[in-house]
């Protein structure tokens, strides 16, 4: 197979992000990757360092995805009108960007400070909500997991299609997060 013209990372991340989404992370593979490419597999190492490279890199362009996308939902917003924009940004992210969500849920390597970083710019967004619900200082860490898995564990019982009582999805959303905000003020 000849060496196609103009495949660079960008193009092999972006195109991996696609599958990813479309497919499912958990089904990605380099070996599907390099035929929607038109490449071979080995073709794909220049570009990253194998699977795990490419979860990786998924994983902080999610990552810096899914922060500028919250980042903007909450912007002049504070207390419960900016933590109501975070939840309902993070699930519609979470719904339209199933595979990189997915890689943003996957925990940095050790000593991989551009990944960790990345990885944490989302959580420092949800800290500054929460702070905005006046969360005290030795809390925040507690709340913020809550909130995480609260959201997180919603969302993905709604894609596995684990709702299925004919009640309203949104409404039973809204509901959780108001009863988490409530909890959260509450709880100072």
């Amino acid at each position: 197979m000849a060496r196609k013209v103009g495949l660079d990372r960008a193009t092999v991340i972006a195109t991996a992000a696609r599958l990813a989404d479309r497919d499912g992370l958990e089904t990605l593979t380099l070996a599907q990757l390099a035929a929607e490419l038109g490449v071979r597999s080995p073709s794909l190492y220049a570009h990253v360092d194998g699977l795990a490279g490419l979860r990786r890199a998924l994983g902080i362009i999610g990552a810096e995805a899914i922060t500028v996308e919250l980042q903007t939902a909450v912007a002049k917003r504070r207390g419960a009108p900016a933590a109501r924009a975070f939840a309902t940004e993070l699930r519609r992210f979470a719904h339209e960007h199933p595979g990189l969500y997915a890689a943003t849920s996957v925990a940095a390597a050790p000593g991989d400070e551009e990944h960790g970083a990345a990885l944490a710019a989302p959580v420092d967004v949800a800290v500054r909500v929460l702070r905005g619900l006046d969360v005290r200082e030795n809390q925040l860490i507690h709340m913020a997991r809550t909130w995480r898995a609260s959201l997180h564990g919603f969302v993905a019982l709604e894609r596995a299609g684990g709702f299925g009582l004919p009640v309203d999805i949104d409404a039973s959303f809204r509901r959780m997060v108001d009863v988490l905000i409530a909890g959260m003020v509450a709880a100072n």
